[in-house]
């Protein structure tokens, strides 16, 4: 199966950042497809004079109109001409269309904006209905979904402040309140008001403020104050994350959306869902996240145990050999240590390799030579990567800047040593630049005795399906040039 992550690979050579805020749409669309009653699909471009479907989400609040799946296809401008016009135009664009197999569709092609540009297009098709007054539940649904279509198309939703977990996010049909300005409910879903009714409260909510309400249902004084700090802020377009009510014995999540098309503040939108026998269930399930992270935790405690006996070892020795062996191998056990250390407090089993790495660096640069005057710095972002892949890649890493540090300068010159990390949807590409003396002459890579580089080219080729290049620099010193594919790599 196609993921988004290797399609936009495959078909875009789009920036990191770009692909990440493509990732935080589909992490919404769910909300958007139901809040539409439609069809949602992600379009990127391809060549020649096409796009191509990314992601594909199917409404739960009203029948899908696209029942083939459409994700991997290449579609011409004849087929989706109002795709193919939003994203040349940068506007939304709306159309009817009688596809041979089923009703009438209203489509509306909408722009994915990011840092400006158009990276992207979102449709939604739903079926055309004969002429009939829309219920109050619709109107809510359907402006609210307007509203946030327009933010996408201003590149003002969705952003990492307002990121969901997709697996325990409320969805609309779990129950929808619209505020207004002030936090007046304007409109609360049947599933809305029961949920309320769970917590405590004896009367409807329409007309209500939210706020005050709910800060009076919560008994928790702490977490009532901050109920209504979440909702206050929602109202007057501050956003934040979902939140955990506990109320009378249950327990329910709320996630507030701020609502300012066109940047006018227009309210907010709630979605809730009741939790309680859920969040019994999940115990269970917490208690193992739990005990895996203590593990992380005690594998880490004991690497750094088996370093500082190495150190202590290395401290004894009158052997200047055996004392750097034995440095670079507490260097090397530390650096395993470090990355349990980030998954004892992931819950996720991810590590930002960012905080390993820049933790790491001082270590290095404190192994390689004592008193060294070699700065080293890192510039862009490494990431998050998942943890099978992220030991090998960290080990990687500080070999490169090591080697940098320990033989690009003569004893005791000062230089520096640059780590340049930029993502893209396809790679990771790595270049360690250090402004030393070069490479000596008839270097090479694959012939090298050094036990670092060795160590270096086979975790680059047997574990994480990469490449690696040791060359002279544009100006002075040289590059280690590293290129990593995201993404599940399979290896030969």
């Amino acid at each position: 199966m196609s993921t988004l992550s290797a399609l936009l690979a495959e078909h875009t050579d789009l920036p990191g950042g770009a692909v990440d805020h493509l990732q935080r749409v589909v992490g919404e669309w769910q909300l958007l497809a139901d809040l539409s009653f439609a069809d949602v699909l992600l379009w990127v471009s391809a060549e020649p004079g096409g796009v191509v479907c990314v992601a594909q989400c199917r409404p739960t609040t009203a029948s899908t109109v696209l029942p083939e799946d459409m994700v991997g296809s290449v579609v011409s401008e004849r087929e989706h001409p109002h795709v193919l016009r939003a994203l040349e135009t940068g506007v939304v664009v709306s159309a009817d269309a009688r596809p041979s197999h089923v009703a009438p569709l209203r489509r509306q092609a909408v722009p994915v904006r990011w840092d400006g540009q158009v990276i992207a297009v979102l449709s939604r098709d739903a079926a055309t209905v004969a002429r009939r007054t829309k219920s109050a539940l619709e109107t809510a649904y359907l402006e609210c979904a307007d509203a946030l279509f327009t933010m996408i198309c201003e590149g003002a939703f969705p952003t990492t402040e307002s990121r969901s977990d997709t697996k325990s996010s409320p969805r609309a049909g779990d129950g929808f309140i619209r505020l207004d300005r002030s936090g007046r409910v304007v409109y609360a879903s049947p599933n809305a008001l029961s949920a309320y009714h769970r917590m405590g409260l004896n009367s409807d909510l329409l007309g209500q403020n939210l706020i005050e309400t709910t800060r009076a249902l919560v008994t928790d004084p702490f977490e009532s104050e901050d109920v209504e700090s979440y909702l206050r802020g929602a109202v007057r377009g501050k956003l934040g994350r979902p939140m955990e009510i506990e109320a009378r014995g249950a327990t329910v999540l709320l996630r507030a959306l701020v609502l300012a098309p066109g940047g006018r503040l227009e309210g907010a939108a709630v979605v809730i869902r009741d939790v309680t026998e859920v969040k019994r269930r999940d115990r269970a399930l917490l208690s193992k996240d739990a005990t895996i992270r203590e593990i992380h935790h005690r594998v880490k405690n004991n690497l750094q145990t088996v370093a500082a006996l190495l150190r202590l070892q290395a401290r004894r020795t009158g052997n200047t050999e055996a004392r750097q062996a034995l440095a670079e191998a507490v260097r090397r056990v530390t650096s395993i240590a470090l990355v349990h250390e980030a998954l004892s407090m992931s819950v996720d089993e991810e590590v930002d390799l960012d905080d390993v790495v820049d933790r790491l660096i001082p270590i290095v640069v404190d192994v390689a030579a004592v008193g060294s005057q070699v700065r080293v710095r890192r510039e862009g972002s490494l990431g998050v990567f998942p943890a099978e892949r992220a030991t090998p890649l960290v080990m990687v890493l500080t070999e490169l800047v090591q080697n940098s540090v320990e033989h690009a300068f003569d004893p005791g010159a000062a230089g520096a040593v640059t780590l340049r990390a930029e993502r893209s949807a396809r790679w990771l590409d790595v270049v360690v630049h250090d402004e030393g003396k070069g490479l000596p002459q008839g270097f090479d890579l694959e012939s090298s005795d050094r036990l670092g580089l060795q160590i270096v080219r086979t975790l680059v080729a047997a574990e994480l399906g990469g490449t690696l290049r040791l060359e002279r620099g544009a100006t002075t010193g040289t590059d280690a040039r590293l290129r990593v594919p995201l993404g599940r790599v399979t290896l030969g």
